[in-house]
């Protein structure tokens, strides 16, 4: 890992930033306390929303964390297609006795102005989500003493990080719960993504920046094997999303390792991007005929999922959840830091014996 990366937090766990509402000051703090770097996920929020969460998390920790910004997306033409999944949708409105959202409320989640709060007020490290930020951008949070991080789900997207001038990248793999941060969404490569293990050694031979690798990590020896493969550290979403410090609803939480939900499917029934979430019976029904259009349809959708919620129904919410969800363990998120560095020495050690013995 680059000195630079390894001089903020002493073990090699990242919490993953998690958006809408999960990865709240509470759990970013009792991570980086732990060792780990914690993460505010600014997705979906003001900039001043974002600043508050930002000066709550000064109040919990003096120790480095990390914000998560979605880069501003472009238009989308088809504007029938949201229609009609609008019109798909209306059974679900009455349902849950509600309004669909409106599909036009703004496509840049207000980066211009969370970036500015972000130079004017530096954070340790910014990672980036979706696209990769314009040399200018990145430079500037450089200048700022900010480390950055773009997620890249190929080598070619590797490729472009690097050239933007990132500092690392974030190899997400397929199996990774929530968005895969494409940078771009073309809806012909739905379903072709690639592994962790496969992508971290793709991108080392294609960039010479540090790796964070991230997707489906949920135990200590699965972060051995990434160390292994080449990343410098390891991105944890899924694993921490079950911890009491977590903001993830009550029923999220127990759906994570509630055997009606048995397996994760990339979809775009509740955002319109690809995501990968618990099969449910929104997924099943609406999956197949959602569009590509984000973040249009996850406006059109927000108050159905919100509905949802309040109502106690799991079967209409968006749960985001990674490969390894039946791994998810309900410890504090202090406590599970401990427990996967534990994990990840007797891993070691283990490899180590075995060369011994050779």
């Amino acid at each position: 890992m680059s000195s630079a990366l390894t001089d903020l937090f002493p073990h090699p766990i990242v919490q993953a930033p998690m958006a809408g509402g999960v990865s709240v000051p509470q759990l970013a703090a009792a991570v980086s306390e732990a060792g780990g770097l914690g993460f505010l996920a600014a997705g979906y929020k003001t900039a001043d929303g974002m600043y508050q969460e930002i000066k709550q998390l000064r109040g919990l920790t003096s120790r480095p964390f990390g914000v998560n910004l979605f880069m501003p997306q472009p238009e989308y033409a088809e504007s029938g297609a949201v229609e009609v999944y609008a019109h798909q949708l209306a059974g679900e409105a009455a349902w849950y006795e509600t309004e669909l959202g409106d599909p036009d409320s703004g496509r840049d989640d207000g980066y211009d102005a969370k970036l500015a709060v972000l130079l004017d007020n530096p954070v340790a490290v910014v990672s980036f989500h979706f696209g990769v930020p314009s040399r200018d951008v990145l430079d500037s949070l450089r200048r700022a003493g900010t480390f950055t991080l773009v997620t890249a789900t190929t080598a070619e997207e590797a490729l472009a990080v690097e050239r933007a001038g990132a500092d690392a990248v974030i190899a997400q793999g397929v199996e990774a719960g929530g968005h895969q941060g494409t940078h771009r969404d073309i809806p012909e490569n739905d379903g072709s993504g690639i592994g962790l293990l496969s992508l971290i050694a793709q991108i080392r031979e294609a960039v010479s920046i540090p790796v964070v690798a991230a997707g489906g990590v949920m135990r200590g020896s699965q972060i051995a094997a990434v160390l292994a493969a080449g990343a410098s550290a390891a991105q944890l979403g899924t694993a921490f999303l079950a911890t009491p410090e977590s903001g993830a609803n009550a029923l999220h939480k127990q759906a994570l390792t509630n055997p009606l939900f048995a397996r994760t499917e990339l979809t775009r029934a509740f955002s319109g991007r690809p995501a990968r979430g618990l099969v449910n019976r929104f997924l099943r029904e609406h999956g197949p005929y959602a569009p590509a259009a984000y973040p249009e349809i996850h406006h059109l959708t927000s108050p159905l999922r919100k509905a949802a919620a309040k109502a106690g129904d799991a079967q209409g919410m968006a749960l985001w959840a990674g490969q390894g969800h039946r791994m998810a363990r309900e410890l504090p998120a202090g406590e599970l830091v401990e427990v996967l560095v534990g994990e990840l020495d007797a891993a070691r050690t283990a490899l180590s014996a075995k060369g011994d013995l050779r």
